[in-house]
This record gives structure tokens, C-alpha cells and sequence, in this order.
């Protein structure tokens, strides 16, 4: 009785290890096409932001920077016009 139980728990213990392996591979390629289609899913996701941005015509930051840039110097031509045309009034108007 003894021996039939040794061989029970040994014929146990060796199909448990088997599936035990086989539950491992299975998730291990779990592991693996969950990483694939992660990666997967992160492509498309950023693929329809692009057409999104471009859909809606938006800038990058770089080139927002070099507008922000030109429409600086801009502002800063338009104030010194203003300044020499405000001085030319007043220059004129204390000459007669």
C-alpha cells in the first residue's frame, strides 16, 4: 500500500511539474504577445494623434517657438514706427 502511494504522489508530482512547465511556456508567450500587442496598440494610437495634428493643421513646438519669435520683432517694429511717427506729430505741431 505503501509503495502504491510513493508511486501515486511520484506519478502526482511528474505530471504537475509537466503541466506546471506547460502553464510556464503558455505564459511566458502570454507575456510575449501582450508586450507585441501593447507595442502594437501604442503604433496606432500614435498614428491617429499624427492625423489628428495634421487634420487640424496644429504646429509643432519648434516651429510655434519661431512664430512666437517673428510676431515678438514684429511688435517691437510696429512700437518704434509708432514712436518716431508720434515724435514727427509733435515736432510738427511745434514748428508754426
Amino acid at each position: 500500500m505503501l509503495i502504491k502511494y510513493i508511486n501515486f504522489i511520484n506519478e502526482y508530482m511528474t505530471k504537475s511539474k509537466f503541466v506546471i512547465d506547460k502553464l510556464a511556456k503558455l505564459f511566458e508567450q502570454g507575456l510575449i504577445s501582450y508586450k507585441d500587442l501593447s507595442s502594437e496598440m501604442l503604433n496606432i494610437l500614435k498614428s491617429k494623434r499624427d492625423e489628428v495634428v495634421f487634420k487640424m493643421k496644429l504646429t509643432s513646438k519648434e516651429e510655434t517657438d519661431v512664430l512666437i519669435k517673428r510676431v515678438e520683432n514684429l511688435e517691437k517694429k510696429i512700437e518704434k514706427l509708432e514712436k518716431s511717427k508720434l515724435k514727427k506729430r509733435i515736432t510738427k505741431a511745434k514748428k508754426p
